[in-house]
């Protein structure tokens, strides 16, 4: 059978009832607002660590301007490609016609595209080379509009350990998959007009520069903010009654929740014990400098002298000051002596057996 776990003495199979039959204590409920506050500190911990995503989500959007033109510039390859990308035209006996090609355009043509026979011109001996083109063009720009959407959403984690790099890396990426669509889609309808002379023609729009000008833009402010740096201003938050870095510090260190907390009670019961005793000889040394002015008041007002009576006001105002001060000395002992007896929970028989499966659990 196990212990108990305040006396520590060895509870047999007969012992089925609630309490301990050394010490009295309830089984059940013992030890219940330390599982408590064990409780508490988890959550605020799992605040802690929500708030500082928090924190540099915020920074991401609207830490600086930089990240605020930021937002500005990634949107704005969105709207190039509903611009003109490219500019078709086929002729042919009794018709004319001329198409301008952009996102929704895009859309359109891969949603009624037959890729069987698109695979066929690829493969063929002689458009083969000239329809991978077109294919590799088409690829590339959609992977390009992806990415920028794959952007924005990452641009929530932008000031997180890897969010610089990865913002860069992203518009380098996007860059060259734009780059590399117009040069196919250029190369495609130059190599279709030479099979084709009077039949097509295809020239590359002016919403494909403003599309590759917007990602520089970007590339280049997303840059300048990995130089320049964005300050990221945490909320400060408390776990236990402790700063969430100094705690997570102390976790870090292999410290158990209850030894973090006897620590802190440690150092909060000695600095009130030493304000205490400072409010304590601040309080003496008030009394006795009440006491003189008492005396030379008295010794004046015998004597007779013109300034017995300002001696006595002074020697009032020095025992009312000296009474406040000693109100407020006994205060604070009493504090401290509070937090004192607070310490011997942290000594009870079993403690430290509890503190161990404590490390123990939280090693595991």
């Amino acid at each position: 059978m196990a212990n108990c776990p305040k006396c520590g003495a060895h509870l047999k199979v007969s012992d089925w009832r609630p309490t301990c039959p050394h010490c009295g204590i309830n089984l059940i409920y013992y030890g219940m607002e330390e599982r408590l506050l064990e409780d508490a500190d988890k959550a605020e911990s799992e605040h802690a660590v929500f708030q500082k995503k928090l924190d540099r989500l915020k920074a991401s959007f609207i830490g600086s301007p930089l990240t605020i033109v930021r937002i500005i510039l990634s949107i704005l390859p969105i709207g190039a490609l509903m611009l003109p990308l490219a500019n078709v035209s086929f002729w042919g006996p009794f018709f004319e016609k001329n198409v301008s090609v952009n996102a929704i355009t895009i859309y359109n043509t891969v949603s009624a595209l037959d890729f069987d026979a698109l695979f066929k011109f690829i493969g063929s001996s002689f458009f083969g080379n000239t329809f991978l083109l077109y294919f590799i063009s088409l690829v590339t720009v959609l992977l390009a509009a992806v990415l920028i959407l794959v952007s924005l959403i990452l641009l929530t984690m932008a000031c997180s350990k890897h969010g610089k790099s990865r913002n860069i890396i992203l518009n380098s990426i996007m860059i060259v998959l734009a780059t590399t669509s117009v040069i196919c889609f250029d190369l495609f309808s130059k190599k279709l007009a030479m099979f084709f002379p009077n039949i097509f023609s295809g020239s590359i729009g002016v919403g494909a520069y403003v599309f590759l000008g917007t990602l520089v833009a970007l590339l280049v402010i997303n840059i300048v903010i990995a130089k320049v740096g964005v300050k990221v201003k945490y909320t400060e938050t408390f776990i236990g009654g402790i700063p969430s870095d100094e705690y997570f510090e102390y976790v870090k260190q292999g410290m158990s929740t209850r030894a973090i907390r006897k620590m802190m009670a440690e150092i909060d019961a000695n600095n009130k014990v030493e304000l205490a005793m400072k409010a304590k000889e601040e309080a003496e040394k008030l009394e006795a400098e009440a006491d003189k002015l008492s005396a030379e008041a008295k010794a004046a007002e015998a004597a007779g002298d013109s300034d017995a009576g300002h001696k006595t006001q002074l020697a009032a105002q020095a025992v009312d000051a000296a009474a406040k001060k000693a109100m407020e000395a006994a205060d604070l002992a009493r504090e401290a002596t509070a937090a004192v007896e607070s310490l011997k929970q942290f000594n009870e028989p079993g403690s430290d057996a509890e503190e161990k499966e404590t490390v123990s659990a939280d090693k595991k």
